[in-house]
């Protein structure tokens, strides 16, 4: 059974998505409404608690379980993403040869793109080469904010 709810955060509304083993989903909506209490569970609380505690700067790493889905090789990427640690950044090159696929930047990029729990796997804090922001899928203005919560100094944009 899926549950979902929704809330507010200083990116905007993000929905969670959770299932009985894990979250399975962490998006960020691209509108700017109120968000809809959905269903409540043990598990979307702990989510929704952790997300407070790491926007308020006391929180730097997630320990809720996870339920992800998708190819063997994304989820190698998923799993390398959440190794970095809180505060650093690797870029696209480094968590392809960390995957053991040296040449599929390209691919761990668009990987990062289709990470189904935002912030809990910590794709924003892969960076391009030569330490330049990169791409997100929620904007370099959202990847930008992660980066400076966390303690990165501005970094120049790619495009």
């Amino acid at each position: 059974m899926t549950q979902t709810t929704e809330l507010s955060t200083p990116l905007g509304v993000l929905r969670l998505t959770a299932e009985p083993h894990g979250l399975c989903g962490a998006e960020l909506l691209r509108d700017n409404r109120l968000p809809e209490q959905g269903e409540s569970s043990a598990l979307l609380e702990q989510a929704a608690t952790e997300l407070a505690d790491y926007f308020a700067g006391t929180r730097r790493e997630f320990t809720v379980p996870l339920c992800l889905r998708g190819t063997p090789f994304q989820r190698r990427v998923w799993e390398a993403l959440r190794e970095i640690p809180y505060g650093e950044t690797r870029t696209y090159a480094e968590i392809a040869a960390a995957v053991g696929s040296p040449r599929a930047s390209r691919a761990v990029g668009m990987a990062c793109h289709r990470n189904p729990v935002l912030l809990f796997v910590p794709c924003h804090r892969v960076v391009a080469a030569g330490g330049r922001l990169g791409g997100f899928a929620c904007g370099s203005e959202t990847k930008q904010f992660l980066l400076t919560l966390e303690g990165n100094p501005p970094l120049p944009r790619t495009f």
